[in-house]
């Protein structure tokens, strides 16, 4: 397997090449060459490996088919390594909940920071540390966050050899346990950069300095945000065991003409189009998706996609701040990968979009366009949206009928899920996070505040350790070159 650029660069690339690099060198994102299909009798049998051996098995077999360059034996190891009960707290690693007849919650919030980040960035963890180690080497992680993706790094990062992070994220708009998360780590190799602005301010720094091939090289930058594609196959794995659940018992493959393969739905709260993205790259390779739903809150940048055919970035001041805050996205930058397969895999295309239309006007509409026209059908894409009025009732409801406490970017899928359910397809929702992270709006909707870990209690009051600076690129830079020393 080797991968190409979503802007039209085919140098071939194996996976460990790309797992180091981050952005491509032309400012596209990878994705590989083709996705690998799955058969109704392959499928059958990675039922049986999840059934049977577990979760860290049926991630060893969906990793296996992107990854060339690391031994079998090794990789499969290094799954092994990741996904265990001790960190994830769990047998199932990602346990289906009923909510209530037909809807589910897939937990994915069990890791060391409570959010579904921990998903892939455990796993990034131990493949950063054992490629770095085969080639003696060491990389300067530079990574954007709205919330989770910075302390599931971090916590997947630190005391990694040869590993330095610095994290952006925006100044005083994630919540206080979030904060708390990240800036009380005392590691040496964990640098916390908050910047005075928003998300977006956050990831178009990281993605100049990035497309600033001279200092990315000096410095040995990486990414772990979700335009890593190492990242986004992780959370491909929890795709196919969501849907061997939902649907287990069953007689698969079915004989010839007794019947279909069971579809489920996912719906999936999404702000960078990184996790519903990988149901995306499941559903491409033959997973029986019916449909995607994209659960977004009032930044509803993507919804307004789906429906209109326009794609309309907004401005830091137009970026609202809400009670879903890891959400308060308005420039999806795994959105590319998605555009690029809609547009027939056209580089050159998607290039002219991403590269140039929408730094020059902002936006660009695709309502007009057969390919988009035709996308629902063929992806099965759908979407909704969410505001902080409908989150609070959500959670209040899931509570008194479900005796279930979500936080709130869960509440905003279970939400538009409910607008999209059809009969006789299990619907899917991606869990986000432990209501914890979240807990001023989870008062404020049922009375009380959720229940907190053990290993949580105090952690407000902890010292921190964070550098303030303005969205400025050359700042950053500057700090980055202060603590590596070459």
């Amino acid at each position: 397997m080797r991968y190409l650029s979503t802007r039209g660069d085919t140098t071939p690339r194996q996976f460990c090449d790309i797992l180091l690099e981050g952005l491509a060198p032309d400012g596209g994102l990878y994705l590989p060459e083709h996705y690998p299909r799955i058969d109704t009798g392959e499928l059958a049998r990675l039922r049986a490996v999840h059934a049977g051996e577990g979760y860290a098995a049926l991630a060893f077999e969906i990793l296996r088919l992107y990854i060339a360059d690391i031994p079998e034996a090794d990789l499969r190891a290094i799954c092994r390594k990741t996904y265990t009960r001790e960190v994830f707290g769990t047998r199932e690693i990602v346990p289906l909940k009923p909510l209530e007849p037909g809807l589910f919650l897939l937990g994915l919030s069990n890791g060391p920071t409570l959010a579904f980040k921990d998903m892939a960035m455990q796993l990034l963890g131990h493949l950063f540390e054992y490629e770095l180690g085969r080639r003696a080497a060491e990389l300067n992680i530079l990574g954007a966050t709205s919330g989770d993706t910075g302390s599931a790094a971090e916590y997947a990062m630190r005391g990694k050899t040869g590993i330095r992070v610095f994290m952006l994220s925006p100044h005083g708009r994630m919540s206080p346990f979030q904060q708390a998360q990240m800036f009380s780590l005392q590691d040496a190799n964990i640098h916390n950069i908050a910047i005075e602005g928003v998300f977006d301010d956050c990831q178009d720094i990281v993605k100049a300095v990035s497309n600033d091939l001279a200092f990315k090289a000096k410095y040995r930058i990486g990414t772990v945000n979700s335009i890593n594609w190492a990242r986004l196959l992780a959370q491909v794995v929890y795709y196919f065991a969501g849907y061997f659940e939902a649907t287990s018992p069953h007689p698969n493959p079915l004989p010839e003409g007794e019947g279909e393969i069971p579809k489920v739905s996912f719906t999936v709260p999404s702000g960078n189009f990184g996790n519903v993205c990988a149901g995306h790259v499941a559903r491409m390779m033959g997973l029986p998706i019916a449909h995607l739903v994209v659960a977004t809150n009032e930044n509803d940048v993507l919804d307004e996609f789906f429906r209109t055919g326009i794609y309309r970035v907004r401005a830091a001041a137009d970026t609202l701040e809400t009670s879903s805050p890891s959400m308060d996205i308005s420039k999806a930058s795994n959105f590319e990968r998605f555009v690029f397969d809609l547009l027939g895999r056209d580089g050159a295309a998607t290039r002219a979009l991403f590269g140039e239309q929408l730094a020059r006007q902002g936006f660009f509409d695709l309502s007009g366009d057969a390919r988009f026209q035709d996308a629902a059908q063929r992806y099965g894409f759908q979407s909704g949206r969410s505001t902080h009025a409908d989150r609070l009732a959500t959670i209040r409801d899931v509570h008194q009928h479900c005796a279930v406490t979500m936080d709130t970017h869960t509440a905003d899928g279970v939400k538009v899920a409910r607008g999209h359910r059809a009969a006789g397809v299990p619907m899917i929702v991606l869990e986000t996070a432990l209501p914890i992270k979240f807990a001023e709006t989870i008062t404020e909707a049922l009375g009380h505040p959720p229940e907190r870990p053990a290993k949580f209690d105090g952690i407000e009051d902890l010292p921190k350790r964070v550098s303030v600076l303005p969205a400025d690129v050359a700042q950053v830079k500057a700090l980055i070159a202060q603590q590596t020393k070459i």
